[in-house]
């Protein structure tokens, strides 16, 4: 994610205008009746927990279970980062044995999507299996060297499983979506931690697929992971398309968020919007195209904001061009100024100059 990742952890990118990566997952789990919900923070975690300050957003267990921010353990035996899925699990372990639900559902805060975690476990119970993976089948030409590959025999077993292999055999990809019965989850991590053994995926999908019994179960619908700039954009981009937002704004269920108390956009003399969104607390003098406008930015006079992503409280100064871009938040964008991707590239703008300055 390159600049993008600097300043925020990746579950607090802003995704269409007004949402966080995180939202589509916790939204999920709450529309599933999930009540006790705990999100394992690491870097730059600042913006991820002022954005999780409350439950009531998700509506999670008010009297029972809840949303709890879990962060590296610092004591006297261990004061260390987590050093993978296993280790942030393992150090946190309490959470799980003081829990008295019968199963686990790991889910990543970076991907987009829409899944019912009620017919993954009813899918897992079926299947009497130890693991069942959420996968999806990527469109073709979609670079998926870079993900978990999976092959399924007939009924769905998981047969084979590559991480990021240099050639892929196919394109079922692993959303990094798990359902597992809570004990064995225990055991697994504690014997995995003993032998100082911290990738999920490695260490045990790829090493026990032979002995255990791993499920995939084939997600159909829009997916889409934001692991790179190239993704970030081009799923924001997406919400341009109007299947898209109706699918994840108006068909039941719904997505929901942490709301601001923010004015509708405003849009002055001389605006002009074609095939774009534009959030809460924006005011538009200029002309904005297939681009996502994020809260509380300002479009100055004769700008022409072109296929772009202007991230939130951006100020954008009179006679600007920007094409091909995604802007940091917080920028300040002097007067006269042109920024272009070219050669079909995302270029990053990072502006501080002198709004903020003390």
């Amino acid at each position: 994610m390159q600049e993008l990742s600097k300043k925020r952890a990746i579950g607090a990118m802003p995704i269409a205008g007004s949402y966080r990566s995180i939202d589509f997952t916790l939204s999920n789990m709450s529309n599933s009746h999930i009540h006790k919900v705990a999100v394992l923070t690491q870097y730059n975690a600042r913006s991820l927990n002022e954005h999780l300050n409350s439950s009531k957003w998700w509506d999670f267990g008010r009297k029972q279970g809840g949303l709890s921010v879990l962060a590296p353990v610092v004591n006297a035996d261990r004061s260390s980062w987590y050093r993978g899925t296993i280790d942030a699990i393992y150090q946190n372990i309490d959470f799980l044995k003081k829990s008295h639900e019968p199963y686990v559902v790991i889910a990543p805060a970076d991907c987009v999507y829409k899944l019912n975690f009620n017919k993954v476990i009813a899918y897992h119970v079926e299947n009497n299996a130890d693991i069942t993976v959420v996968c999806h089948e990527v469109e073709q030409g979609i670079d998926v060297e870079r993900y978990g590959i999976l092959a399924l025999d007939d009924d769905g077993r998981i047969v084979e499983f590559d991480e990021k292999p240099l050639q892929a055999k196919t394109n079922l990809v692993s959303c990094g979506i798990y359902v597992v019965r809570r004990r064995f989850l225990i055991e697994m991590i504690e014997l995995s931690a003993q032998e100082e053994r911290y990738d999920f995926v490695r260490d045990i999908l790829m090493r026990y697929k032979d002995v255990k019994k791993f499920c995939g179960y084939n997600m159909k619908e829009y997916w889409r992971n934001i692991a790179s700039v190239e993704d970030y954009f081009g799923t924001n981009m997406d919400f341009l398309k109007p299947e898209v937002r109706d699918y994840f704004f108006r068909q039941y269920p719904d997505i929901y968020s942490k709301v601001d108390d923010l004015p509708p956009a405003k849009y002055n003399y001389g605006a002009s919007v074609r095939n774009s969104l534009i959030s809460s607390g924006c005011i538009v003098n200029g002309v904005v195209e297939d681009s996502v406008v994020f809260k509380k930015s300002y479009i100055g006079n004769n700008c022409v904001i072109k296929n772009s992503i202007i991230l939130n409280d951006v100020y954008i100064g009179d006679d600007c061009y920007i094409e091909n871009c995604i802007v940091e938040s917080r920028d300040t964008i002097k007067a006269g100024s042109r920024y272009v991707g070219e050669d079909g590239k995302i270029r990053i703008v990072l502006e501080r100059n002198d709004r903020y300055d003390m």
